[in-house]
């Protein structure tokens, strides 16, 4: 009998790593945060917290169709769930496809109870629609800083398109920016300023990007081919929203930033009085009297969006900054960032 039961552990080992269990996410404020539950034998569950990490979490953001991790939840962070456990002792790569590929006990091997259920916040995206009952971007930004600036790209179909820089205006990128929730549109370079793409390009006509609606339908029913070579491809820099909070004026305050719809904070590590300046500027509050840490006006809430910031003063927003990715940090809001700006009125 032996020899069977390793044949049929092979087979079963075979068909586990092709197979894809579906995934959902749960009690969370947005269809991309959630405690997650993975569906097998017919049966919805949940998945135990125990080695449940950044990596774990960014392949179940990027399973379900929302960008990358920004935290790891765990101890039942979304309420309890009911049903099995049916996985535990995950641990990802953060390369796998679909969380069932990871490494894990066997499904329903657990010794935890429905008070460890791990859950996940992800970026999000909200370009994001449905082909074939498949998810996918309408726009994206390519060679950029971060997710918010680079080289414009459209798809149509499953194809990635660049755009002419020919009629393309700072209030088409804002389009652009506005279909991303990336913010404001502070610059459209033409010329292939991010670099130049490849394959075919498409005029940056009003009737795709007059507004997100005509963007998205464009995308859907194709665009307008262009004669344009990639020496014209386009692009734009988005900068993500900021406020100043809890602070004794409107130039004073812990620093929020505005990204993927919410509000966050930035974590004090590597702030200097040059972030600080840049972020004065940014609020029209006129350039850093100091650069503060520790929470100094208050723990902020929700995601913590930036940190290691290092700017070199000139830049004309925080986000085109050098940061780690947005969400990627290893503070709590006892790090917030904040600032004291003075204001000169001519």
């Amino acid at each position: 009998m032996a020899p069977v039961r390793l044949s049929f552990a092979f087979g079963l080992t075979s068909f586990l790593s092709s197979y894809a269990a579906r995934l959902r996410l749960a009690s969370g404020s947005s269809q991309c945060s959630g405690r997650v539950e993975i569906f097998y034998k017919g049966q919805w569950g949940t998945v135990c917290d125990d080695e449940w990490e950044m990596a774990d979490a960014d392949v179940v953001c990027r399973q379900l169709g929302c960008g990358h991790a920004i935290s790891a939840p765990t101890s039942a962070h979304f309420g309890s769930g009911t049903g099995p456990i049916w996985l535990d002792n995950v641990e990802c790569t953060g390369q796998e496809s679909a969380l069932s590929h990871c490494d894990h006990n066997r499904f329903g091997e657990n010794n935890c109870g429905h008070g460890e259920d791990a859950g996940v916040v992800c970026s999000g995206n909200t370009s994001i629609r449905l082909i074939n009952g498949t998810e996918s971007l309408d726009v994206r930004l390519v060679n950029g800083m971060d997710d918010c600036s680079g080289r414009v790209e459209v798809r149509h179909d499953d194809v990635w398109q660049t755009v002419c820089d020919t009629d393309w205006t700072l209030s088409k990128a804002q389009v652009v920016c506005d279909q991303l929730e990336c913010g404001t549109a502070l610059t459209a370079p033409g010329a292939a300023h991010f670099g130049q793409g490849s394959g075919s390009v498409v005029e940056a006509s009003e009737s795709c990007f007059g507004n997100t609606t005509f963007l998205q339908q464009c995308s859907a029913n194709g665009f307008q081919s262009s004669r344009c070579g990639h020496d014209h491809d386009t692009g734009v820099q988005c900068a993500a929203r900021l406020r100043l909070a809890s602070g004794s004026s409107q130039c004073s305050g812990r620093v929020e930033i505005f990204y993927k719809g919410q509000w966050g904070t930035v974590c004090d590590d590597e702030w200097e009085m040059a972030d600080a300046d840049v972020v004065c500027r940014q609020v029209g509050c006129g350039h850093a009297v100091s650069a503060l840490t520790n929470a100094h006006f208050g723990s902020g809430t929700g995601p913590i969006w930036l940190d290691d910031v290092e700017c070199t003063g000139q830049e004309s927003a925080l986000s085109h900054c050098d940061h780690n990715r947005f969400g990627e940090n290893n503070c709590g809001h006892g790090e917030d960032a904040g600032v004291t700006c003075i204001q000169f009125n001519v």
